[in-house]
């Protein structure tokens, strides 16, 4: 499923932790080579459509669904230009959460649970997913649904599998998409460059397998004025992944002095109690609270705010990768409950890394005998970790943050 751009702010937005673009609860694989290297043609997008129409029919649409749905269909060279140069766009988390959970969204959320509590309150009733949880998702992918998309989801997702670079996962995606229409659960199927839509930014693939009838009607509208079924499709989806009522996604933390940052990974995992004895406090000084095994993040290195974390956080990464966006819907959640905002300043001098930069800087790793899984200018597990291996060797702070001072060591 995960995230896209439309109402989400995500989608043109790379940080350190990561550089991919999510879509509304799926993770785009990585990209192929293109049709010859060229966007194409409305005459090129007939022809593939004509080709398509007997692999969209031996799987399961029907020919009078496809004639009509497909008829017309419009080659978009801007859906394949955002395509294409979806990991050029850089900004710091700090940045993104000044718009992500600015105090316009907080009071708008409040605003939305209110217009919606009798349907929010059923739906954790039923999904067992805190409704303020649900409303983050809701503010961060649609702003409330008051922006959910106005692309034709048919013609993006044709034009990108037309296009090739990652043909087969769009086409798949289009397939569910023309089984939507197949049972006529949406009007106006509009959405995505990437073919999210909705309240919550849905791919096809994933109302496939989450979306619900939460009204009973027959149909599983995400589209339509009437979030219900879209709110509850969202919170199936976290019942799925292993949401535990009740459980924080994190809490904000101090850290002593001398903590040892190369424990601040997702891969460290240890007992509350470890943590409290290695020093490791509440923002505001307190005992940590025991929610099982967690977690310490940095999401913006040593100089940024700290995070313990549960296995909560992680099912909110199955919505979306980034740390950021996983962050943002944490801390919109907490507050939307009636708790603070974060309160740990962040390093705002610091800018982050173009996508070129984050290649050289991978590829300095590399040179430099640490190992960064690759040079795709991603910022996942495998280079964090050189990162801190460099910084350590280098008598750094080790907190795996890939800054342009770890780029000028590297040069």
């Amino acid at each position: 499923m995960k995230s896209c751009q439309i109402g989400s702010l995500v989608a043109a937005i790379t940080f350190w932790s990561l550089a991919s673009v999510g879509f509304a609860q799926t993770i785009l694989p990585d990209p192929v080579a293109g049709v010859e290297g060229e966007m194409g043609t409305q005459a090129g997008l007939d022809a593939w459509v004509e080709g398509f129409r007997p692999r969209a029919l031996a799987a399961g649409v029907s020919a009078s669904t496809f004639d009509a749905a497909m008829r017309g269909v419009a080659f978009n060279p801007k859906v394949v230009e955002r395509d294409r140069n979806q990991n050029e766009f850089s900004k710091t988390i700090w940045d993104y959460l000044d718009t992500a959970v600015s105090e316009d969204r907080v009071a708008l959320g409040l605003q939305a649970i209110e217009r919606n509590r009798a349907l929010l309150e059923r739906i954790e009733a039923e999904y067992g997913v805190e409704k303020e949880v649900v409303a983050a998702v809701w503010g961060l992918e649609s702003a409330y649904g008051t922006y959910r998309g106005d692309l034709p989801v048919l013609g993006s997702l044709a034009t990108l599998a037309y296009e090739g670079r990652r043909g087969a996962f769009f086409e798949a995606e289009l397939i569910a998409a023309l089984k939507i229409v197949q049972g006529g659960h949406v009007e106006r199927f509009a959405g995505s460059w990437a073919g999210a839509s909705g309240h919550t930014q849905f791919m096809p693939s994933s109302w496939e397998a989450f979306a619900a009838d939460f009204d009973g009607d027959g149909k599983k509208n995400l589209w339509g004025d009437d979030p219900g079924d879209a709110l509850a499709s969202t919170a199936n989806y976290l019942r799925h992944w292993g949401w535990t009522k009740g459980q924080p996604w994190g809490v904000e933390v101090t850290l002593p002095e001398g903590f040892d940052y190369d424990q601040t990974t997702e891969r460290v995992v240890k007992p509350v109690s470890d943590w409290q004895a290695m020093g490791v406090r509440t923002f505001d000084g307190a005992d940590l609270p025991d929610h099982g095994s967690g977690s310490i993040l940095l999401p913006g290195g040593y100089r940024g705010a700290a995070f313990l974390i549960w296995p909560n956080f992680q099912v909110i990464e199955k919505y979306n990768t980034a740390d950021a966006y996983v962050v943002a819907i944490g801390s919109l959640s907490d507050q939307l409950k009636g708790g603070p905002p974060i309160q740990h300043g962040w390093p705002r001098e610091l800018r982050a890394l173009t996508l070129e930069e984050r290649r050289e800087l991978q590829e300095g790793l590399g040179r430099a005998g640490f190992d960064p899984g690759g040079v795709d200018g991603r910022m996942g597990p495998k280079t964090v970790a050189a990162v801190k291996a460099f910084q350590k060797a280098r008598g750094k702070v080790a907190d795996g943050y890939p800054s342009l001072e770890v780029l000028g060591l590297l040069r």
